[in-house]
């Protein structure tokens, strides 16, 4: 009898253990709310910077660097949520990319001398920035996609 009643203390700590265990792990909800947080930030630096000058582009491709690292380490465990995040990093390095490259180029249009040399750097940087900003529109809705993707996930019930 001795040996049932071990087993009946046993087994309530035990699920009592492991009950508390997982409630202090992450939920699937808690971690979308973090991903879903830094991506709004990333997108709020694109919004609140879209048509601006040289060094406001610069800072931006640079503020996007910091969404990217910020992205890459957040401690998901959600498998599909890692597969979020992953494509994040990607749309926020290739945006930084795109806008540090038309940066570049509107910055070169400044220095740019009225001459033939002159309008031959202002054709080349003209078409360096229609290029950032065919792929910005293209990565645009990739992350579109993507965020959709997400949001129907997380708003998915565990």
């Amino acid at each position: 009898m001795s040996v049932l009643r071990k087993y009946t203390v046993i087994a309530p700590v035990s699920l009592s253990i492991a009950l508390f265990i997982t409630s202090c792990s992450e939920t699937k909800v808690s971690q979308c709310q973090r991903l879903i947080r830094v991506v709004n930030a990333g997108t709020s630096l694109i919004d609140k910077n879209k048509g601006t000058q040289v060094i406001t582009s610069i800072q931006l491709s640079k503020d996007l660097e910091f969404v990217t690292k910020s992205i890459r380490e957040l401690n998901l465990t959600d498998p599909k949520l890692k597969e979020f995040q992953g494509g994040f990093v990607k749309i926020f390095q290739n945006l930084s990319q795109a806008v540090a490259k038309a940066g570049r180029a509107l910055g070169a249009t400044k220095t740019a001398e009225a001459s033939t040399s002159g309008r031959e750097k202002i054709q080349k940087a003209r078409t360096e920035i229609d290029s950032a900003l065919t792929t910005a529109a293209t990565i645009g809705k990739q992350s579109d996609t993507l965020v959709n993707q997400m949001n129907k996930y997380c708003s998915q019930p565990e």
